[in-house]
């Protein structure tokens, strides 16, 4: 069965930094493209950032220049590092797995996904 367990998420002052982790099991992360979606209460969930196999990234206009998306392979886990933290960015975080060839931020093209865990940003 497939496994993907989040953690690193937290409580942070604007202007800090978190690194999320997502750890995979039964499902290989670099087998197709992989993403991290963000959800705040009320709003829909959004795109934050894609890689592909091949390694190449998508990030939402919100996030660019301050998040990065990565992965380690031999680990079988993905990372985001988050930078310049901002208020906006309060959500619960999900790291996701997708077979085939996915649209890199739209959450229906992803097939696997994980519980989630959460960031709050605070002044």
């Amino acid at each position: 069965q497939v496994q993907l367990v989040e953690s690193g998420g937290g409580s942070v002052q604007a202007g800090g930094s978190l690194r999320l982790s997502c750890a995979a099991s039964g499902y290989t992360i670099n087998a197709a493209s992989t993403a991290w979606f963000r959800q705040a209460p009320g709003q829909e969930r959004e795109g934050v950032a894609s890689i592909t196999k091949f390694g190449r990234t998508t990030y939402a206009d919100s996030v660019k220049g301050r998040f990065t998306i990565s992965k380690d392979i031999a680990k079988n886990t993905l990372y985001l590092q988050m930078n310049s933290l901002k208020i906006e960015d309060t959500a619960m975080y999900y790291c996701a797995g997708a077979e085939g060839w996915p649209r890199p931020l739209t959450d229906r093209d992803y097939k696997y996904w994980g519980q989630g865990t959460q960031v709050t940003v605070s002044s």
